[in-house]
């Protein structure tokens, strides 16, 4: 998974970088979830989206740097957010109480 795919503006693009890239996304954009539920909450809120965003997303990051670097500040940086994350949705999942939304 290490082959190059493509160079774009100097920058080699392989299969774990691509991972890695849409793990950035997912951990990056899960702001974006949260900020655009509270603005409509109008206070804040954590949709459970958030959490499974955070949950791909690290695991994302982390497959990319224990398999595609082997970078073990990258993994540590990441498993306790997806630890945290997996525990948050843990909580949500069973402490709401399940409505069907139509």
């Amino acid at each position: 998974m290490n082959e190059v795919l493509v160079v774009v503006a100097g920058v080699t693009i392989t299969p774990w970088k691509l991972i890695s890239y849409i793990g950035m996304l997912l951990f990056t954009g899960r702001w974006f979830v949260q900020l655009a539920a509270s603005k409509s909450a109008g206070k804040p809120v954590m949709p459970k989206m958030f959490w499974y965003m955070s949950i791909a997303g690290s695991v994302m990051l982390l497959g990319y740097f224990t398999f595609g670097k082997n970078d073990s500040v990258g993994i540590l940086s990441n498993l306790f957010p997806f630890l945290t994350a997996s525990y948050n949705l843990y909580l949500e999942i069973r402490h709401k109480p399940h409505t069907a939304t139509v």
